[in-house]
C-alpha cells in the first residue's frame, strides 16, 4: 500500500513538473506581453519609452517627447488583504496619477478586486486621477480618497503601491532621452515591443 503511494505521488509530480515546463515559456511571454501593454496604456502615445530602470526596488519606464521628460511608469506593488497587489501606474512628470493598470492582484471579488476600476471612477472622491501621489490616504485616515466599500485594508495597499511609486521618482534627476528608446504607439507591433523590453 505504501510502496503503491508512493510511486502513484512520484508519477503526478512528475506530470505536474512535466506540465509546467511545457507552459512556462508561454506563461512568460503573456506576462511580457501584459506588461508591455500596461506600460502603454499608463503613458501618453507619441512618447518615447527608455530602457527600464531599477529605483528602490521598482522597474522605472521612463518617457520622453522631444528629449523632455514628459511621463514614467512604474510597476509597483503592496500587500493587501488577500495577497500582493501589482500595479503599473503612470505619472507626470509633476507626479500626478495619469493612468494605472492591475498586472495581479488575489483580493476578495467583489470587495477588493474592485481595485482593478474603482480608483477610476468619476463617482465621489474615488478616483485618483489627475491627483498627486505622495501622500494619497482614504478618507476614513483623514485623506481625500474614497476607500472601497467594505475594503478598506486594500484601498490602503492600493495607495501606498501608488506613493511608493511616486516616491521611487521624486528625487530623480530629469535627463534627456537615450537613444536605446521605443515609440510608444499603437501601431507598434506586440512583438516588437516585447523584444524590445
Amino acid at each position: 500500500m505504501v510502496l503503491s503511494l508512493v510511486i502513484i505521488s512520484m508519477v503526478a509530480a512528475g506530470a505536474l513538473a512535466g506540465v509546467y515546463a511545457l507552459t512556462a515559456q508561454t506563461i512568460a511571454v503573456q506576462e511580457a506581453q501584459k506588461q508591455q501593454a500596461a506600460i502603454m496604456a499608463v503613458l501618453p502615445e507619441g512618447c518615447t519609452i527608455a530602457e527600464p530602470q531599477e529605483i528602490d526596488g521598482l522597474t522605472v519606464y521612463k518617457a520622453y517627447k522631444d528629449s523632455a521628460w514628459m511621463a514614467t511608469a512604474i510597476e509597483t506593488s503592496e500587500v493587501g488583504f488577500d495577497g500582493p497587489q501589482v500595479i503599473m501606474v503612470g505619472l507626470d512628470a509633476e507626479g500626478k496619477v495619469l493612468d494605472y493598470v492591475v498586472l495581479k492582484q488575489t483580493e476578495t471579488p467583489g470587495l477588493g478586486a474592485h481595485i482593478d476600476h474603482w480608483f477610476k471612477d468619476a463617482v465621489g472622491n474615488r478616483s485618483i486621477i489627475g491627483k498627486k501621489a505622495g501622500e494619497l490616504t482614504v478618507a476614513k485616515d483623514g485623506g481625500e480618497v474614497d476607500a472601497i466599500t467594505a475594503a478598506t485594508i486594500s484601498s490602503r495597499a492600493f495607495l501606498k503601491a501608488i506613493n511608493k511609486a511616486y516616491a521611487a521618482i521624486a528625487a530623480q534627476p530629469v535627463e534627456a532621452a537615450s537613444g536605446a528608446t521605443q515609440q510608444a504607439t499603437e501601431q507598434q507591433p506586440a512583438e516588437e515591443k516585447e523584444a524590445e523590453l
